[in-house]
């Protein structure tokens, strides 16, 4: 009898451990069915999409200026921590942008666009500087339309640097924004809700600027994630209808990514992605955008998302003007084709000295310490931490020049860690992998078709 009741106990208590798995298991999945559930409503296009033909034309990008004025202050120990813990060449900003500028005014281009976070944390001072040089690009004949970045609008960490502390200046409002940049477009129409605009680039060529950014929400910190409101949204499909009724091709440029630029964005970094994106670019391609300009990762990478009868939606993320390679794209559009080319101005900007070595062992270095700093977190032993940081600083650096060689991938030769780093190495392994993995097409040089 006593053995009975021994083994319904046990039993009861197996029936209720396995009956909180099951609870567990549904509530995991459930939730994140859940979060995988758009926020919002989207308009979607659901008539055929005719082809639209884009005119000839050529324009430049750039994204993620990110200039510094160095009277806010070059020495200290806070201002070494700031260089210390991003991958920007925050003192070589405005030697990169003076140049960049130059280059853009002799060049043929027609118009440019620059993909957001044109100051290092929206300080006015820095707008003053970057909104001064773009008018020199407007002032020679050529558009510049510009979107604002997660580091540009009322971000409380404008400050300058003194010694050890530093101290609050002042930022700048949406309105200021608008003001500083969107005279260099003249824009046909403007969403009353955000920062987003339209813009006529050339007959028949609409660029439809949208702002992803979030601010005065009361945080103490810049908001790195992106999205969309839904009175926004439907500011976007009106014109995207409108666009389609007057027969206008369409070009969008967003600071947030739309389509994961290698598989496992999404899972480590998902503020970089906007808010809802495969919803989102599904609501673009559905009106017949063929092509996002895009930045924030400070990585060179294309690749596209198929949306079936919506058709394919190119996202073109540009790398940073101050994170090595520090490059430009050159666009033009020929018989409803998008070619892209790629100057690098790391190797341009001081030739024949060795600032762009410096520069791309500046870049490695900050992602090591990332990542060495991240690893020490759960507990890796040092040796390890260093041994994998530096294959993460080699993956990362890889994908910010874009077309990874895989072949040049680093081998882990794991019989050099601990049983306990072998396990963390295992569950984070994808970021590795993902990065060496180029998704198509090509990121430099390569050509989209428009239609």
């Amino acid at each position: 009898m006593e053995v009975k009741k021994h083994f319904s106990r046990k039993m009861k208590i197996l029936l209720l451990i396995l009956g909180v798995a099951v609870i567990l298991v549904i509530y995991f999945f459930a939730a994140k069915y859940i979060n995988s559930l758009p926020k919002i409503k989207y308009s979607y296009n659901t008539a055929a999409n005719t082809a639209v033909n884009y005119p000839d034309t050529n324009f430049a990008v750039i994204s993620d200026i990110h200039y510094y004025d160095q009277s806010l202050g070059t020495e200290g120990a806070a201002f070494n921590e700031l260089l210390q813990s991003d991958r920007k060449l925050l003192l070589d900003s405005k030697d990169l942008l003076d140049y960049t500028v130059d280059k853009l005014i002799n060049s043929s281009v027609k118009f440019v666009i620059v993909s957001g976070d044109l100051t290092n944390n929206g300080e006015l001072i820095n707008h003053q500087y970057v909104a001064a040089a773009l008018k020199r690009v407007a002032d020679s004949g050529k558009k510049v339309f510009v979107v604002p970045g997660n580091h540009d609008i009322l971000n409380p960490e404008a400050v300058k640097f003194n010694g050890d502390t530093t101290e609050p200046v002042d930022n700048i409002s949406p309105e200021d924004f608008a003001d500083f940049y969107y005279g260099l477009n003249d824009p046909i129409s403007r969403d009353p809700n955000s920062l987003s605009y339209v813009s006529e680039a050339a007959d028949n060529l609409w660029i439809l600027g949208i702002s992803s950014v979030r601010y005065g929400e009361g945080n103490m910190a810049e908001i790195v994630s992106g999205r969309v409101s839904q009175a926004t949204e439907n500011w976007i499909a009106d014109m995207l209808r409108e666009a389609q009724r007057e027969n206008k091709a369409v070009i969008a440029v967003v600071h947030h990514n739309v389509v994961e630029h290698w598989k496992g964005q999404a899972k480590l970094h998902p503020d970089y992605l906007i808010s809802d994106y495969k919803y989102f670019g599904k609501l673009l391609a559905s009106y017949n955008v063929r092509v996002v300009f895009t930045g924030h990762y400070h990585a060179q990478d294309i690749t596209k998302a198929d949306f079936g009868t919506s058709g394919t939606l190119y996202d073109v993320e540009t790398g940073s003007l101050v994170t090595a390679p520090c490059p430009v794209r050159f666009c033009s559009i020929n018989n409803n084709t998008l070619n892209i080319t790629t100057e690098d101005i790391v190797i341009e900007l001081h030739p024949d000295t060795d600032f762009a070595d410096n520069a791309n062992a500046f870049v490695k270095s900050t992602v090591v310490r990332e990542a060495f700093n991240t690893l020490r977190k759960y507990k890796v032993a040092v040796n390890d931490a260093n041994y994998i940081a530096e294959i993460v600083g080699d993956s990362f650096v890889a994908h910010y020049y874009g077309d990874e060689d895989i072949s040049k991938k680093p081998v882990i030769d794991t019989s050099k860690l601990n049983i306990w780093s072998k396990i963390v190495l295992a569950t984070q392994k994808y970021v590795i992998n993902g990065l060496w993995n180029d998704l198509p097409p090509s990121d430099n040089n390569c050509v989209i078709p428009l239609n």
